[in-house]
């Protein structure tokens, strides 16, 4: 199972690690880790690295 990292990209920092799931919903973009726990963060995906298991979203 590949698990990404999810980086504001303002100033890389980490904003969930272990991401297994990835839903967006409007203007928002909700984090489900492997553990069930949720993060909604208001922003849009500017880049995903499958192959190094990065995310990274432009938060307003």
């Amino acid at each position: 199972m590949c698990l990404a990292t999810v980086y504001k990209e303002s100033d890389n920092t980490v904003i969930c690690r272990n991401v297994s799931r990835i839903d967006v919903d409007g203007d928002s973009v909700i984090i489900r880790d492997i553990m069930g726990e949720e993060t909604r963060v208001q922003g849009k995906i500017l880049m995903v690295d499958l192959a190094n298991s990065i995310v990274k979203l432009v938060c307003e």
